[in-house]
């Protein structure tokens, strides 16, 4: 297979303001060939799609997976130059294997999964997803299904909160929180992203108020997590992902908390490591053999210059391996 353009080539013809995070860095760990195949699980605008498809010239073929359809139609009207080299695909990413082979694709050369939302998606308070302006307390990234953050707020036990806030958030004042959502329920529901923002603050007390990281921000991340199931099935999908390579294909994957980070990297480490035989053997003899070689020993992080452009991106940690 012919290389892929240069990176320098492929970043500079972007169109639009909007640069995703760690957008060079995945790029050159993908390390696309020209004329190949590959997956985007989670396209979103389509600003790491708009890179992936120069870099990998005139024949290479992208499929961009989304569930959210606003999303799917920004990527359309991005990546509508590159004509039917970009397929859009309407989806949850966890059910990937799935929708990949509804559309004839059982073997890819590359894949990316960019877990964090949007700036499109947290700028729209409709959304739900920021306390920074107020808005219902939706937050999923399908709007057309599953119970919203309203109602799980309103329907789940004061036990079952305080798993979602120090599981999903790692909340350490879970409990306390927990305690004071249904005891506010109990007079009237909330609903609306500043409710939750202020009844977090006002259990943190005025000391949390002064810290560099607000006081609901864990609890928003938990709430997130809990209603798109984020994390529960993130150890299977990278696991498919890794089956569905083709020999040096490679998998990139963006985190943005240590919850998904730790995940992604024990999964990664334990496709690397299957094989349990003596060194030394010439042959595997135990049947597991290894099935990955991890590329990045320590996370990517954001330089300190694409910090100051998009301070979003300071918790963003990228890992990648490559198929054997």
């Amino acid at each position: 297979m012919m290389p892929a353009r240069n990176i320098e080539d492929t970043t500079v013809t972007l169109s639009g303001v909007h640069v995703p995070v760690l957008l060079r860095e995945t790029i050159e760990l993908l390390a696309p060939s020209s004329g190949t195949t590959v997956v985007d699980a989670t396209v979103g605008a389509g600003g790491h799609a708009e890179a992936w498809l120069l870099a990998l010239g005139p024949h290479g073929r992208l499929l961009g997976i989304d569930r959210d359809e606003r999303a799917l139609e920004l990527a359309r009207r991005r990546l509508a130059r590159f004509g039917d080299r970009f397929v859009a695909v309407r989806g949850d990413h966890a059910d990937l294997l799935n929708l990949l082979r509804r559309h004839g694709v059982f073997a890819v050369d590359g894949l990316l999964f960019d877990l964090g939302l949007s700036s499109m998606q947290l700028d729209d308070p409709g959304r739900g997803f920021s306390f920074r302006a107020d808005g219902p307390l939706d937050m999923r990234m399908d709007p057309d299904s599953g119970p919203t953050a309203a109602e799980i707020l309103a329907s789940a036990s004061e036990e079952e909160l305080r798993r979602i806030l120090w599981s999903w958030g790692e909340e350490r004042g879970a409990r306390a929180i927990a305690r004071a959502i249904v005891e506010r329920r109990s007079r009237r529901p909330v609903r609306r992203t500043r409710e939750l923002a202020e009844l977090v603050c006002d259990v943190a007390g005025p000391a949390a108020r002064r810290q560099r990281i607000h006081p609901a921000t864990r609890t928003f991340q938990a709430l997130r997590i809990a209603v798109n199931r984020e994390i529960v099935d993130l150890e299977r999908l990278v696991t498919e992902s890794t089956s569905i390579l083709r020999r040096r294909g490679r998998l990139a994957v963006i985190a943005y908390h240590s919850l998904e980070d730790r995940i992604v990297k024990h999964t990664l480490r334990a496709l690397a490591a299957r094989c349990i035989c003596p060194p030394g053997l010439p042959v595997c003899g135990c049947g597991r053999e290894n099935l990955l070689r991890v590329l990045t020993a320590r996370p990517v992080r954001p330089a300190d210059e694409e910090i100051a452009r998009n301070p979003r991106a300071r918790s963003a940690r990228l890992r990648a391996g490559e198929r054997l």
